[in-house]
């Protein structure tokens, strides 16, 4: 029986996962299946119970996606440090009874932009634009990158200042609020992690923001020129990309400690990528 893997995620109808894993198991000839599985939201205690019948009918593994992350945290019996500091969780792995966390999300989007996009941060201004889950999980990927400066800004302040004294990096990682980055100049990455462009919006940032020879990256995928990647070209930016990178570069860092064998991920990216024109 081939070994069973899933994602998890209430609506769970637009996940690539399936997609994505099939083709990695393909190329890397490993014997599994991949299915996408749509958790219960009520009561408290279904998704835990979802989990745990997956893994009694001989699952190995699951990738986690909204509205799930903190119940997995939650119910891991242990965690990585990107998980920890996330809070949360986008992937599981299932070893002699326990729940062992991960969290991808960080990883794969400094592989994106570092590889794929061929844009290394060392040495570099960084901006990063929420303070939500998703730049928790990126800030230790992004730290480790060794960039000059690495600014989060929120609309909430607070937010932002709570997650930097949480990592507690020094003076390489500081926050900020959207106003204040009218002073700051041009960064050489500006990465938007806020939900704006779920919804057709725009983060209030200036302009000059971006550095017109850096990069503007969109967490969102699939969404064509978002407000804010329309806002960074109309800025004379050279590079803009979205988030399709990360989504399988994550993906192939799940499978690989899945499977202990990691995919190429070109090819995928490439089928997944939508047009940003």
């Amino acid at each position: 029986m081939s070994d069973q893997y899933a994602v998890i995620g209430n609506p769970i109808g637009h996940t690539k996962s399936p997609l994505i894993h099939g083709l990695f198991a393909q190329e890397t000839g490993q014997d599994m299946t991949y299915v996408a599985i749509e958790g219960p939201v009520e009561p408290a205690d279904a998704f835990a119970d979802t989990v745990r019948a997956f893994i009694a009918a001989g699952g190995k593994g699951m990738n986690i996606t909204a509205p799930f992350k903190l119940q997995a945290f939650a119910m891991a019996d242990e965690r990585s440090e990107r998980a920890a500091l996330a809070g949360a969780v986008n992937a599981m792995k299932f070893e002699d009874g326990r729940v062992i966390a991960e969290n991808f999300d960080g990883v794969g989007l400094v592989r994106d932009i570092e590889v794929n996009l061929n844009q290394p941060m060392s040495g570099k201004r960084v901006l990063v634009l929420g303070a939500g889950g998703a730049v928790r999980g990126a800030l230790l990927p992004f730290l480790g990158a060794r960039p000059a400066q690495l600014v989060v800004a929120n609309r909430h302040v607070d937010k932002a200042q709570a997650l930097v004294e949480q990592v507690a990096a020094g003076g390489t990682l500081t926050a900020c609020g959207y106003a204040e980055l009218d002073s700051m100049g041009p960064f050489d990455l500006v990465v938007n992690a806020t939900s704006a462009s779920l919804t057709g919006q725009l983060p209030p940032v200036p302009p000059s923001v971006f550095g017109a020879r850096g990069t503007a990256y969109e967490l969102a995928y699939g969404k064509g020129l978002t407000p804010f990647l329309r806002l960074a070209r109309n800025a004379g930016v050279q590079g803009i990309a979205d988030g399709v990178g990360m989504l399988v570069e994550q993906a192939a860092e799940a499978f690989a400690w899945w499977r202990g064998v990691r995919p190429q991920t070109r090819a995928v990216i490439d089928r997944l990528t939508v047009p940003l024109d």
